[in-house]
């Protein structure tokens, strides 16, 4: 799944958030698009639990934060 989160305030420590991530995920995918102001993640996770280890890491968020994306998956790979 891929999910942007909004940002709503600096994000402290970026390393945190992958490293609470790749816990559950270890091939997730976490960077900041600027730009936007989102917090990108592409991780094999649900958004509860999204939103859980982003509480945990020290970027608490509101649920209406995080948005799915739809999926790009070609099926190609077999993942």
């Amino acid at each position: 799944m891929e999910y942007h989160v909004k940002l709503t305030a600096p994000v402290a420590d970026l390393a945190a958030i992958a490293a609470a991530i790749e816990a559950l995920d270890p091939a997730a995918q976490v960077d900041i698009d600027r730009p936007k102001q989102h917090l990108r993640v592409a991780a094999q996770l649900e958004a509860s639990e999204l939103k859980r280890l982003l509480d945990r890491a020290g970027y608490p968020v509101q649920p209406n934060q995080i948005a799915q994306q739809p999926s790009i998956c070609c099926g190609g790979c077999g993942g």
